[in-house]
């Protein structure tokens, strides 16, 4: 099995990386928390434009895919630059939607979402809430053996990442999509593709934190000295980027073989792996790692939630010992 990505999917990593460096994300993140949803519609727009979202669409609906290795590669650079919105929600209800037998609702919505016109929610089985809602076109939500699409939200209910804005759609509004036992085999394949993507985008924000933190215990000087060369603090950066380079196999791994134990691994241990590297974090800086106006903030609080967004490590270590042969 070969985990190392190839030369073009490289040079699309690279790309992505780019572009998003030169995008300005922390304002952009910064926006979309206060409800302010231009700077990352038109960030949509050129993700888009490079392709991302193609890559969740088969080529039937204008799309590349579904490319699952090229999407957890691109969700890395995601997490990496904090980029807002239902990015992961959009990918997995195009799974959705694709593994539906009525081919009417892939040819409406897919066509969209390849070309960035379109964000849709997909409301979480558990509590039923979805992630920004109110920026979304619509929210895909499971009700029994229906699927339904929302147009309308509850107010928006406060989030431990103030840029993961939560709603609960309104299901007495909603429009009927599908009905029948094929219903639930869908949504099932896009709870595995958002898994796999949120695992993806939690590695990217666990890398930034150490990136970042790297970067200010070498500047930083006690007693005349950098931080940084401090033995203690050394071996505290050494176990978080252990923890993060054991948790890429994983993902990648899980990205070619599709398997649910192998995306609930990777899973947990990329959201383990980001939640140490943002203790380190928080710890390293001190005092100016609890800022909410320092830009540090911003991957702190995405750590944390993305541990627990589709599927705790406590739920996803139980699916790996379900499922895994003995």
């Amino acid at each position: 099995m070969r985990f190392l990505p190839t030369a073009e999917q490289a040079d699309f990593v690279r790309t992505l990386d780019r572009m998003l460096a030169a995008s300005g994300t922390p304002e952009t993140a910064r926006a979309w928390a206060a409800g302010e949803h231009g700077r990352g519609r038109r960030l949509w727009t050129r993700l888009a434009g490079a392709g991302l979202f193609a890559l969740a669409v088969p080529e039937a609906y204008d799309g590349y895919g579904p490319r699952p290795v090229e999407l957890a590669l691109a969700f890395v650079e995601l997490g990496r630059h904090a980029v807002p919105g239902p990015v992961a929600e959009t990918v997995a209800a195009a799974a959705l939607l694709d593994a539906l037998p009525d081919p009417g609702p892939a040819k409406e919505w897919l066509p969209r979402v390849a070309a960035g016109r379109a964000l849709l929610g997909l409301a979480a089985p558990e509590g039923g809430r979805a992630l920004d809602a109110d920026a979304a076109d619509g929210v895909l939500l499971v009700s029994g053996d229906r699927l339904l699409l929302a147009r309308e939200h509850g107010p928006v209910l406060a989030s431990l990442d103030p840029v993961r804005r939560l709603a609960l759609p309104r299901e007495d509004t909603a429009a009927v999509l599908a009905t029948g036992p094929a219903v639930a085999a869908a949504a099932a394949r896009a709870a595995d593709r958002a898994t796999l993507v949120t695992a993806a985008q939690a590695l990217g924000v666990g890398l930034a934190l150490l990136a970042r933190t790297v970067e200010h215990v070498r500047r930083r000087h006690q007693f005349g000295v950098p931080v940084g060369s401090f033995q203690a603090v050394k071996h505290r950066l050494a176990d978080t980027l252990i923890a993060l380079e054991f948790a890429r196999p994983l993902l990648h791994g899980a990205a070619v073989t599709g398997t649910g134990a192998d995306i609930s691994a990777a899973k947990a241990a990329c959201g383990e792996a980001a939640y140490r590297a943002a203790r380190t974090a928080l710890q390293l800086h001190g005092a100016l790692g609890y800022t909410a106006e320092y830009d540090l903030s911003l991957w702190l609080t995405k750590a944390r939630a993305l541990r627990s967004a589709w599927g705790t490590p406590a739920r996803c270590r139980a699916r790996v010992l379900a499922e895994t042969p003995v």
